[in-house]
């Protein structure tokens, strides 16, 4: 049995009820959303503004609204994300005034690129914080060195049912993210955001990924070296970091 709490919030009881509602019950408007709260449609769209800036939400063309990427059913972890969170937060921030660019550290979940931390340059086009959200891993730099990092068999059966993904084409792109030790995300899953990721170990096998994201403004091919080589240190302090 569960007590309402002697002092509840209501603004975070509402987003709360309105995040169930999306996932539970599919797109709202904003007027169906201010009826089922009880609040004026002005509160009901600051509030959804509010989802859709945390991912738990996203609108649609007609206007309306659905749940978003962080409250879709997605397989869980089997890294210990706390830890990896601990480990790597102190070397993103360094990361971030070495490069002055946002940074992410992302995991390997299925055929999902889970990212669990994130360290924000102060620049004022930036990359903000994309924590929490997971994204199609054959179209992200970070996802991409993990799954290059898999053995065919296991590429091939995670794949086996993503009618949307191209075997032959994913092959070919991971055979150059291995060659080269880095993957570019250019634009694939965001308009505006380009991010190159190299891999974390721990001992032989990949972990984690850390991934450099900026607007793709100020993504330039020449800088790919440094690029690489100042990912390439900071993923070696993190491993230095898990022991």
């Amino acid at each position: 049995m569960k007590n309402e709490p002697p002092y509840p919030i209501a603004s975070v009881d509402h987003a709360l009820h309105l995040a169930t509602l999306l996932q539970q019950e599919g797109p709202l408007r904003v007027s169906d959303a201010a009826g089922r709260l009880g609040v004026s449609p002005s509160t009901a769209h600051r509030l959804l503004a509010m989802l859709v800036y945390r991912d738990f939400a996203e609108q649609l063309p007609d206007r309306r609204y659905q749940a978003g990427d962080v409250l879709r059913t997605v397989a869980a972890s089997s890294v210990p994300v706390a830890l990896l969170r601990e480990a790597a937060l102190p070397h993103l921030r360094r990361l971030v005034a070495e490069v002055e660019e946002s940074v992410n550290f992302i995991v390997l979940v299925g055929t999902e690129a889970r990212i669990i931390a994130t360290a924000e340059c102060s620049q004022v086009l930036r990359v903000g914080s994309r924590a929490g959200r997971s994204l199609p891993a054959h179209l992200t730099s970070g996802g991409k060195v993990l799954l290059a990092a898999l053995p065919s068999t296991e590429l091939a059966a995670r794949y086996a049912d993503h009618e949307e993904v191209d075997p032959p084409r994913l092959r070919r792109e991971l055979a150059l993210v291995r060659k080269r030790g880095f993957a570019i995300n250019d634009q694939r899953t965001e308009t505006g955001l380009t991010a190159v990721a190299v891999a974390v170990r721990e001992g032989d096998d990949p972990v984690g990924a850390v991934a450099i994201a900026m607007p793709s403004a100020r993504f330039k091919r020449d800088l790919l070296p440094g690029w690489a080589t100042t990912l390439h240190r900071t993923a070696s302090a993190i491993q230095r970091s898990l022991g």
